[in-house]
């Protein structure tokens, strides 16, 4: 996907509001700013013609300031990191459809994780057709799922969410992929860092934390899983992909350990994720 750095700009409030953020920040702003456009072009391509006019308007509305966010921090009902399904980009939230009594990982894909499905199945996808181990395809396929209930430090809650249920190495690729997203490895084929300085115009300070973090994966034994998601996630930004979950549905077969009571009712430690997922329209 092609990125005008221009209108991503000027869509966080030009260079001095860009200047004031953290490269975590932007970071995480470049991300959401593609899988909106992402979202969007898949559903131009789904809608009627003569809904076109309407959704442009709606796009226009979708990326306010950082001057004016700012502003409405303290008069808003939610902030930035809050997750996917607990606002909407324009209008109200929509009705959502109830789940079965015991839901899959497929349930929640068809059901809950409608705006980060379709990057995370191009990045399965991709990693796929290049060969990857199920463990890699598998964490390209859950990397960023859970975004649909919080985005702040999603790499970890991701992690926390699918521990219970996937291999260690999975997990590992799903926890670290956040921190090395800043780190360049040519060796690998990463270059992600490149286009945040064309985008941002500056070398990277990434915070304390994510650097300790590198440092940390950068000597582990995992590495290439970690390593792997980034690469596959960098490059699943097709507005014109056609995806599906159809060929996953094997694998997460053979390497997702789904509860026979469904997941948010086993009585493991993240259950209580899990039904947020499910309820998010639960008042307690």
């Amino acid at each position: 996907m092609e990125i005008d750095r221009r209108v991503f700009i000027a869509s966080l409030g030009g260079t001095t509001a860009v200047s004031l953020m953290s490269d975590e920040a932007k970071a995480d702003a470049l991300e959401e700013f593609m899988s909106a456009r992402l979202n969007e072009a898949a559903a131009a391509q789904n809608a009627p013609a003569q809904n076109a006019p309407a959704q442009s308007a709606a796009a226009a509305q979708q990326f306010p300031s950082m001057a004016e966010l700012e502003a409405q921090i303290e008069t808003r009902s939610t902030r930035r990191g809050v997750g996917n399904l607990f606002v909407a980009r324009s209008g109200n939230v929509k009705r959502l459809d109830k789940m079965p009594a015991k839901p899959r990982l497929v349930d929640f894909f068809t059901m809950r994780f409608n705006n980060t499905s379709n990057h995370c199945l191009q990045s399965a996808t991709k990693a796929l057709r290049s060969g990857m181990s199920e463990d890699v395809v598998l964490a390209c396929l859950l990397h960023d799922v859970v975004q649909e209930i919080i985005k702040v430090d999603h790499g970890w809650w991701g992690a926390q969410l699918f521990e219970p249920y996937i291999s260690e190495k999975a997990t590992f690729a799903i926890r670290y992929h956040q921190a090395l997203r800043f780190y360049a490895d040519t060796a690998n084929g990463y270059e992600y860092p490149d286009l945040y300085r064309r985008i941002f115009g500056h070398d990277y300070r990434p915070e304390p934390y994510i650097e300790a973090t590198y440092q940390m994966v950068r000597k582990h034994k995992m590495y290439g899983e970690a390593r792997m998601v980034t690469v596959n996630d960098l490059y699943a930004f097709d507005a014109n992909a056609q995806v599906s979950l159809e060929p996953f549905v094997d694998i997460i077969g053979r390497n997702f350990k789904q509860p026979k009571e469904g997941l948010g009712y086993d009585n493991s430690p993240v259950a209580h994720m899990w039904r947020t997922i499910e309820r998010p329209d639960a008042p307690l």
